[in-house]
């Protein structure tokens, strides 16, 4: 963070003395136009500002992961430019989470995609196929494994639910990269995380290399050498307590995020009552977002109450 500092301050310091020489230099010539000096000014003046602002592109769905993503990320200093997607999923409702989370983290920019992966379909989220429900805990839970091991996780397809989208984050990544090259930003945050996780191969730390290496080989700002694109993933190696700890840590306010993959209508949420899972996982079920309850059995429901008990934070 000083680092940062000392770097904007010294190029204060440059600009300002390329400003007093150059204002010199032209008046005392008095060879240069009053149009193209303005022209000059304002060149330089946006190469100053873009130059010293640290952009990034930051993938929100509004849940607890990319919330925390992007608390982090302002945290860090950065200008936060949110990316979130409308591609008809059954939890859409995580879009109202996302504009309240942009909101509260003061993004400069809140970024709403629309297309439609039903056309697709293929997952539970994007088709009629049933969420899944009350899964093993040792099929979703793999924080058992040392960080060592999960640089090189290998997940059979057998092991990946049905929640799986395909090509989601390759998807979502391409139009982060999109536009952080025309915000010549070369920070992208993604929440992606391997440990409490359904074992989605797109959250693996050598897919998220592989797609970086892809980043800074296919596009012009990076082959005319302008930006050199990082995917910054802080969350890869956390267990969901120590992420909600973190983010708790920043300020932010998880009241606003939601997680579960099949929200229900509070008359029909009668398959796990407030009592019932206060009791089995000590947290309330909350109700958000125009009456809807989250189910409180899916893998992402189950992940969240674990991360909260486990954190000793409660979820309101």
């Amino acid at each position: 963070m000083w680092e940062d500092k000392r770097m904007a301050l010294a190029v204060n310091l440059c600009f300002r003395s390329i400003i007093k020489n150059t204002t010199i230099a032209f008046f005392n010539a008095r060879i240069v136009p009053r149009a193209i000096w303005k022209n000059k000014m304002s060149e330089m003046l946006h190469y100053h500002m873009n130059f010293s602002i640290k952009k990034t592109v930051v993938l929100l769905s509004g849940g607890i992961d990319s919330s925390t993503t992007a608390a982090i990320a302002k945290h860090e200093g950065y200008e936060i430019y949110a990316l979130s997607f409308d591609y008809n999923q059954r939890h859409r409702i995580e879009l109202e989470a996302a504009k309240k989370v942009a909101s509260s983290l003061k993004a400069k920019k809140h970024l709403i995609i629309k297309f439609d992966l039903r056309e697709i379909g293929g997952s539970a989220l994007t088709s009629e196929i049933a969420v899944p429900k009350n899964r093993n805990a040792l099929s979703v839970m793999r924080n058992k494994l040392g960080k060592s091991r999960l640089s090189r996780i290998t997940h059979h397809a057998s092991r990946i639910p049905v929640t799986y989208v395909p090509a989601r984050n390759t998807i979502f990544l391409s139009f982060a990269l999109a536009w952080a090259e025309v915000l010549n930003a070369g920070d992208i945050f993604i929440g992606a995380n391997a440990v409490d996780y359904s074992g989605y191969p797109d959250c693996r730390p050598e897919y998220l290399e592989a797609f970086e290496n892809m980043a800074n080989l296919a596009t012009k700002a990076s082959v005319e050498r302008k930006v050199k694109f990082t995917i910054n993933a802080p969350l890869l190696y956390l267990t969901k307590a120590e992420i909600i700890r973190k983010g708790s840590e920043l300020g932010l306010d998880y009241s606003l995020t939601w997680s579960c993959y099949d929200p229900q209508k509070k008359r029909n949420a009668s398959s796990v009552t407030r009592n019932e899972l206060r009791k089995k996982m000590g947290h309330a079920l909350r109700v958000t977002h125009h009456g809807f309850v989250p189910c409180g059995r899916c893998d992402s429901c189950i992940f969240r109450a674990k991360g909260f008990k486990e954190a000793g934070i409660k979820d309101i």
